[in-house]
């Protein structure tokens, strides 16, 4: 009874670890992979701290326009000697006192043209950082779709490039049995071995690609990949909205993030002109001060003065040895320069965003077409296959077919993955990329989707020619 508890228990442990296993090998969607990146990607960290910092600048900015206060307390220890005239000539005597002083001071700009163009330049800046982190938060986006998108692509890669492989093994093991019965010939085995070779090539070249990708992936979540959710059977080409091309551009205009923080930094330079003009401009501050001290010099030894003050203090600069005039020069050059540049910017938005309408555009179109391209392959390789037994064709048009219908799966694959980069693409040259838009692409792909998983191994050469390529894709999308 002992040794079977003790089996039931061991049964049970490793029923424990294999499901604890199972879990960890879960599939990781795009949902959840992106909720990682928020937390783990040291890009997107990097920006959430430069925003921090950059939230301080209004602050900085404001404090210019607003009371300084100070206080200060000092105390003092004093020994020496006085001498002083007498009826009998000079007496001197010790001092030995201690001395003090304490005060406050309050100073309130009251016309300061350089405080003010600090506090525009400051909302400026956070305005800028606020711009460049928005834009921030929608790269990782695109690069945590294009990431996952290229490690599934090279996942899929890998499958095929397995099947193909397989395929010509199995291809291999009927010419093998067909130039037995002398019905085959040493040319078509050749021609099979060498495709099998290339294959095993293609496999290990599949396999590198994809632990390269899966690592890129995991750089940006923070954890490792082992499985991601494949594409989902049903694949639609949704309609563009809106539907014409200066739409869009009005909306990249008014909405990218990257052109939005360029006309920031346009107002940050032009404050600094303001900024620098301002050193000949007089400033006037408004002074409220309060001291209070006790025997401060010698001749005040045992009396204490208690001091309001409150007046106005004017400040009128005259020469600076031409730094003012220099300063303003420099401010207008370096704002001529931000204004080329953010024309520069809103050229290089507009040709992105044509690049990506245009390929979404496209992209549907070929979708299609290597929907289509797919079909007929798989068609094609069956009927080439009928028509070997039928002595029409012959081992290498078999060969050539299979490949044909591996570079059309293959095509299609990337043509999907394209389209929807494309897709958040478009919307991030527009400045409308937002978490919907990163849902809605995530809904493309499903937990137990298409696999192209197949066991091939004896006595499958038969079924190869019928079941072995309908892999990734539904035989039809309308």
């Amino acid at each position: 009874m002992a040794v079977k508890n003790k089996k039931r228990l061991l049964a049970a442990a490793v029923a424990a670890a294999l499901l604890a296993q199972a879990g960890q090998a879960s599939a990781i969607g795009l949902v959840q992979a992106y909720e990682a990146a928020l937390q783990n990607d040291p890009t997107y960290r990097s920006a959430v701290h430069e925003n921090e910092a950059g939230q301080q600048n209004r602050i900085l900015g404001r404090s210019n326009l607003l009371p300084n206060v100070a206080a200060n307390y000092s105390t003092f220890k004093n020994k020496g000697e006085l001498t002083e005239p007498g009826r009998l000539g000079q007496t001197t005597s010790d001092l030995d006192y201690r001395s003090n002083s304490s005060g406050v001071s309050v100073r309130q700009p009251l016309f300061n043209l350089d405080g003010y163009a600090r506090y525009r330049q400051g909302i400026a800046q956070t305005n800028y950082s606020d711009a460049i982190f928005s834009a921030r938060g929608q790269d990782l986006v695109i690069r945590l779709v294009s990431a996952y998108a290229e490690a599934k692509y090279t996942e899929d890669q890998l499958a095929l490039a397995t099947i193909q492989r397989d395929t010509f093994a199995e291809q291999r093991k009927v010419n093998d049995r067909m130039f037995e019965r002398g019905e085959g010939t040493r040319t078509d085995m050749l021609e099979t071995q060498a495709r099998y070779d290339l294959a095993e090539a293609q496999l290990i070249e599949a396999r590198d690609n994809m632990t390269t990708a899966r690592n890129n992936l995991a750089a940006i979540v923070g954890i490792d990949v082992t499985q991601l959710d494949p594409l989902g059977d049903d694949f639609r080409v949704k309609p563009m909205e809106p539907a014409s091309f200066e739409e869009w551009k009005a909306l990249a205009l008014e909405r990218n993030a990257e052109i939005g923080a360029q006309r920031y930094a346009v107002e940050i330079a032009e404050q600094e002109i303001r900024k620098a003009r301002a050193g000949h401009a007089p400033r006037v501050d408004l002074i409220a001060q309060y001291n209070k001290s006790g025997s401060e010099t010698v001749t005040s030894l045992g009396r204490e003065s208690d001091v309001r003050a409150l007046g106005v203090q004017v400040n009128i600069p005259i020469y600076s040895g031409g730094a003012v005039n220099a300063s303003t020069t420099q401010a207008v050059a370096n704002q001529q320069k931000a204004r080329s540049d953010l024309d520069a910017r809103t050229k290089q938005v507009l040709v992105e965003l044509r690049k990506q309408f245009d390929l979404l555009l496209s992209g549907a179109s070929r979708i299609n077409a290597l929907v289509k391209s797919v079909n007929s392959a798989r068609l094609l390789v069956e009927a080439t296959q009928q028509s070997v037994k039928g002595g029409v064709r012959i081992n290498l048009d078999v060969l050539n077919a299979q490949q044909q219908l591996y570079t059309a799966q293959r095509d299609l694959a990337q043509a999907r993955y394209s389209y929807l980069i494309s897709y958040l693409r478009l919307r991030y040259a527009a400045g409308t990329l937002n978490a919907d838009d990163l849902h809605t692409v995530a809904s493309y792909f499903a937990p137990g989707g298409t696999s192209y998983a197949m066991p091939v191994g004896p006595g499958t050469a038969d079924r190869l020619s019928k079941t072995s390529y309908d892999l990734v894709y539904p035989k039809a999308t309308k």
